[in-house]
């Protein structure tokens, strides 16, 4: 049985939330912060923040200050998701606008490699440049369907979008730099965000570690979409990692790291584990790295006429290039494979689908599920955890159509 979201209800999900039981409410809200816990309906946005004024807020959902989702029917069946339709999803306020004031100056220090040093923006648009297209997902995305309530925000399908990152290749960048350091086993990102004097750093930080093997398609992007890359989405400079999950693409990157270990910032240690519901998180739970393959239907979605219809989707495989896409309109009883339409971007960019058919009067379940190049498909249903994280079953991301 399918659980359908409600598009109004929001929570957050931020490593500060526990901070609020250990007495730390005054200092969030001294500092701005309370907009990172769990939110009721009543905590929803009406309009969007300054920072995010440029967006098209008809084809948003106003979850809080920083989450903001894009609509199912504003995503239809484009390659490239605009960018004044991509959802937001920041675990700290974005910096202050004058750091996209004067990008090139903004400096990364880049260690663990064998001459390390501080680059400005500007010496890395002289390295070497590329871009990539690639979908942006929160981990979350999905969570509104789970039956237990996870906290965090109830995000449907659209924390997602596909867009175009341009910068350094991160390889090259370290290849510059002397290479890895011996015995190397992750690269850790540090963003920029600032922290509230009053609470601890590594509670609060957005710090990630990936594996090394991220390395060879990570870049230092500075541009989105063909434009330099705004503060609400971790302009002026932000790691990109193809075919992983957002938390893991730092915004406003400050420093890198090739390092033995995972950092100790708790946004790693315990934040972003899949784990059993009721159980806490631990560093020996899985993390939210590469994300996984996933479809979902974007038209039509409440309503169309009775005959020949055209039904359009997206699907993307994380890392791996999507082979096919089944649809049904009979809630899984009977599947068609869709058409993969639109130019083929690359392994790590979503693709549009349509599959034309006939739909008869009444009441119709519309489910799509994907296949990637190396036979993953998606499950019926969803693995239930904590966090409500890597949700891809096809059954919940269905949507029921009247037709007549």
């Amino acid at each position: 049985m399918s659980t359908q979201p409600s598009e109004t209800t929001a929570t957050l999900d931020n490593p500060a939330r526990r901070l609020l039981l250990k007495g730390s409410a005054g200092v969030l809200a001294a500092y701005g912060l309370m907009h990172l816990v769990p939110t009721s309906r009543a905590d929803t946005l009406e309009t969007l923040p300054d920072y995010v004024s440029w967006k098209r807020q008809q084809d948003l959902i106003l979850h809080g200050s920083e989450t903001i989702e894009t609509r199912r029917d504003a995503i239809r069946s484009g390659v490239i998701t605009p960018s004044r339709t991509l959802f937001v999803r920041n675990n700290l306020p974005a910096p202050d606008p004058a750091i996209t004031e004067d990008p090139d100056a903004w400096e990364i220090s880049i260690e663990g490699v064998g001459n390390p040093r501080t680059l400005s923006l500007g010496e890395l648009k002289r390295m070497q440049v590329t871009s990539v297209a690639s979908v942006l997902q929160c981990s979350g995305n999905g969570r509104a369907f789970f039956p237990h309530g996870a906290s965090g925000t109830q995000w449907s399908v659209g924390a997602a979008g596909c867009v175009v990152w341009t910068g350094v290749p991160l390889k090259a960048v370290i290849d510059e730099l002397g290479g890895s350091a011996d015995g190397a086993r992750y690269i850790t990102a540090t963003g920029g965000e600032t922290i509230p004097e009053g609470l601890e750093p590594k509670d609060i930080m957005v710090e990630r570690s990936i594996p090394t093997e991220a390395l060879e398609s990570a870049l230092l992007a500075w541009e989105m979409n063909d434009e330099p890359l705004d503060r609400a989405h971790g302009g002026p400079l932000r790691l990109v990692v193809p075919g992983y999950y957002g938390v893991n693409n730092v915004k406003y990157v400050r420093q890198l790291a090739m390092t033995e270990e995972q950092t100790d910032a708790k946004i790693q240690v315990s934040g972003y584990r899949v784990r059993d519901v009721g159980v806490s998180g631990s560093s020996d739970q899985p993390s939210m790295w590469e994300m996984n393959v996933k479809s979902w239907v974007t038209l039509p979605l409440d309503t169309t006429h009775e005959g020949r219809n055209l039904i359009y989707g997206v699907a993307f495989g994380g890392t791996k290039a999507i082979d096919k896409v089944e649809v049904s309109v009979d809630g899984g009883e009977s599947w068609q494979e869709a058409e993969i339409i639109g130019p083929d971007l690359g392994p790590y960019a979503w693709r549009p689908f349509v599959l034309a058919t006939e739909l008869s009067s009444g009441e119709h379940r519309i489910v799509s599920r994907a296949t990637d190049m190396d036979g993953n498909s998606q499950p019926r249903e969803r693995t239930d955890n904590e966090r409500g994280y890597g949700h891809n079953g096809w059954e919940d991301h269905g949507v029921s159509v009247n037709v007549g």
